[in-house]
């Protein structure tokens, strides 16, 4: 293109705009439109009778289902709340299992990691341990200790450590020797070395433990409220609900279920970046 005073100019490229707008707003919109493909085949199947399951328009459609997705807060006493204060429990005893496994299983961890004869000594039963269900832990602790409240916050426990600690002990491992020998040559003291060089160094490979965790953790509360009967919770929602025969509740429950986890995952996940953020490239 030539201006009235002969200089050239270049036409504005509609491509490159196309391609920047895309990628400004592909994060948001693939996602949008993958949730939205899912819940149309879901009625599809749901609609032509492929499935007894209830199709995801019966969350307004059902009396119950939609005071409920309305009315999150309400609270009339006992076991009779709203999805709100049900998942509130639920988290509660989630924070408190899951702060319980960070300290012990990031504390354990950095010990084994630097010790190899206690590696050595307690990898077996680390690694047997690990390998029990949540569910198994319930009827033990259930016997072992003396209400739900401590069972179920003990089976998140148990559940959580296991990622953390395994971890930990890895990002201990994986220091690099030169670190350990200028550390040796400058005769670091060491409290300098643990704050200076360990943690650091083992500090990716702990919140990867750590947000694996947070998963584990919100999956086993869940499963310990279904079998402890007669306590506030998520877990137990869906089970009575599910005895009562309410199935959109059902399914309303494990939307909120959904919701939480992947906020907790982010959650983590941003506290990650923030605490490490990513190297420029």
């Amino acid at each position: 293109m030539v201006t009235p005073a002969g200089i050239r100019t270049r036409r504005p490229n509609s491509s490159n705009s196309a391609q920047k707008i895309w990628k400004k707003y592909n994060n948001i919109l693939l996602p949008v439109v993958g949730v939205l493909g899912f819940l149309i085949i879901w009625q599809l199947l749901s609609s032509l009778g492929f499935t007894k399951l209830p199709g995801p328009l019966s969350l307004v459609t059902e009396t119950r289902t939609r005071e409920m997705l309305m009315y999150p807060f309400y609270d009339r006493g006992g076991l009779d709340k709203g999805l709100f204060w049900q998942t509130l429990a639920s988290l509660s005893r989630v924070a408190k299992g899951y702060l319980a496994a960070a300290v012990v299983g990031i504390g354990l961890g950095i010990l084994v990691g630097t010790n190899q004869t206690l590696n050595k000594a307690l990898d077996p039963i680390f690694q047997f341990l690990r390998m029990i269900a949540p569910l198994a832990w319930v009827p033990i602790t259930l016997i072992a200790l003396p209400n739900v409240q401590m069972a179920a916050i003990f089976v998140i426990f148990i559940t959580a450590i296991w990622p953390i600690l395994i971890n930990t002990t890895v990002g201990v491992q994986q220091i690099p020797q030169d670190y350990k020998n200028v550390a040796q040559v400058l005769q670091i003291s060491p409290r300098k070395y643990f704050f200076k060089i360990l943690i650091p160094s083992a500090l990716p490979y702990i919140f990867t433990g750590l947000r694996i965790a947070i998963g584990l953790a919100w999956l086993a509360i869940i499963a310990a409220e279904i079998v402890m009967s007669g306590v506030v919770g998520i877990g137990f929602f869906i089970w009575d609900a599910y005895q009562q025969n309410y199935v959109s509740e059902v399914i309303l429950a494990v939307f909120y279920i959904g919701a939480v986890g992947l906020l907790l995952d982010r959650g983590m996940a941003y506290l990650q970046n923030w605490i490490l953020p990513a190297e420029p490239k």
